[in-house]
């Protein structure tokens, strides 16, 4: 199985003061952001001018996950949430070749699929920790599929 990082989400309160933080104080580089009316968040991806400059620069046209950097993606939700107990910190995300077959073997090992990939694009899953894990098929989706394609959520994400 071929697996790349992509990016770690983390949750924030306050999307001015982070942006200060990982920018201003640590460094990093805005490379995409993402505004969602409808499910009233804003998405910020990070990644360091070293990662960028390794990378070959920030390309024109691509989303974040299709950038091939390794990068800090900064979720905020309008609504105020209680992010007590750790869920401030949200997910692990890696590129697979082929969803189908990375969820079919990670079942094999005895491993819960949380969030199918009824879209032949996207699943999570958790580690023997609780770490969610995020999967996204590379490049385009592929074809929804059984049992994926009417298979439902088991657990949380």
């Amino acid at each position: 199985m071929s697996i790349e990082f992509l990016h770690t989400m983390v949750r924030v309160t306050d999307i001015d003061a982070s942006l200060k933080f990982y920018c201003d104080g640590l460094g990093l580089t805005e490379v995409g952001r993402y505004d969602s009316e409808a499910g009233r968040f804003t998405l910020v991806f990070l990644a360091s001018p070293a990662d960028i400059e390794r990378c070959g620069g920030i390309p024109e046209g691509k989303s974040p996950t299709e950038m091939q950097i390794p990068m800090i993606e900064l979720t905020h939700n309008w609504d105020p949430e209680d992010y007590g107990g750790g869920r401030n910190f949200g997910h692990l995300a890696y590129s697979v070749e082929d969803i189908y077959a990375a969820v079919e073997r990670l079942q094999g090992m005895g491993v819960t699929i949380n969030r199918p990939p009824r879209d032949g694009r996207m699943a999570f899953i958790r580690s023997p920790d609780g770490i969610s894990v995020e999967l996204l098929q590379q490049g385009k989706p592929l074809e929804p599929k059984e049992p994926w394609a009417s298979a439902e959520n088991i657990g949380s994400w």
